[in-house]
């Protein structure tokens, strides 16, 4: 009976959305609470928060398989980060998961590479700040207002060029935003400005911190992609994407289930990814603090 109860469990990936729940019930209550705490540890502890509820999204797109799209869907979409609607991350990530476009400047969504020529055509200025973005303390302090502002443009751009394809995607989104603002704004009591800054902008700090080194160019699509092989803090703000090499070649495991896959087959995943490797963040935070991590001019294309 208990074997039963396990494996249901597991084939409907329970911790996952147990998880979603304590997640959802974590975030009410430092909302609701946010006046009694200091800023710093509002600003660390919201900031976790959001980057879960993003880790939860992208486990969403990938696993909880033998649960109902809608109900997949349902389990994640309200808005916590405010900005990004959960079906056009969905589409974007999907696309990036082509692993043998990965790192080209065009066809992978998530790539910090710029084509030659596109390098070329850039003014001065622009080439300066996607220079700095290349180490950690800028992408991780400025980094998140060049993504928000590339992606905003891009929709308004979208809107202006006659393409509405996108418009009932934050028609949703807008009425998804409503009830989230209600109760940060009049149950709680809390500025807005103060929601961006202690739980908006740390969260996508970390999500910056996660995808600073995951991608790099190689001729082995298998060698693009990273392991950082983290704590168990990290490994759950992240559930366990930090291991991305291992989430790459099988997509719709479980997060639960990497740490485990890895250390069984540690030797054959770094041997498959040719050790692109890291021991932490730590790590990545000493070498790459203000020393660009590669130069954004694709070597390839």
């Amino acid at each position: 009976m208990k074997s039963r109860v396990t494996h249901l469990c597991l084939r409907y990936e329970a911790p996952t959305i147990a998880l979603a729940l304590l997640l959802y019930a974590a975030w009410a209550a430092l909302v609701y609470w946010h006046a009694a705490l200091p800023g710093p540890l509002l600003f660390a502890l919201g900031g976790c928060l959001v980057q879960l509820h993003s880790s939860l999204q992208h486990e969403a797109i990938h696993a909880l398989r033998h649960i109902p799209k809608p109900l997949r869907r349902a389990l994640v979409w309200p808005p916590l980060s405010l900005w990004l609607p959960f079906r056009l991350y969905h589409d974007s990530h999907s696309a990036h998961h082509v692993n043998f476009h990965l790192t080209h400047p065009e066809k992978d969504t998530e790539s910090v590479y710029h084509s030659a020529s596109a390098w070329q055509a850039y003014g001065r200025l622009r080439r300066a700040v996607l220079a700095a973005n290349q180490t950690l303390a800028f992408r991780l302090v400025v980094g998140p207002w060049l993504y928000l502002a590339k992606f905003l443009r891009s929709e308004v751009s979208r809107l202006m060029s006659g393409d509405f394809s996108h418009a009932w995607i934050w028609v949703a989104h807008a009425a998804g935003i409503l009830p989230i603002l209600g109760y940060i704004t009049v149950i709680s009591g809390m500025r807005l400005s103060d929601y961006l800054l202690y739980f908006v902008y740390p969260g996508m700090m970390l999500g910056a911190l996660r995808s600073f080194t995951e991608h790099r160019w190689d001729d082995s699509p298998h060698e693009r992609v990273a392991i950082v092989e983290s704590n168990a803090l990290f490994g759950l703000l992240y559930l366990y994407n930090n291991l991305h090499h291992v989430h790459h070649r099988s997509p719709t495991m479980p997060w639960y289930l990497l740490p485990g896959h890895f250390r069984r087959n540690r030797a054959a995943v770094l041997a498959a990814n040719g050790n692109f490797y890291y021991r932490g963040y730590a790590q990545i935070l000493q070498r790459y603090l203000i020393r660009p991590v590669f130069r954004p001019i694709h070597p390839h294309w």
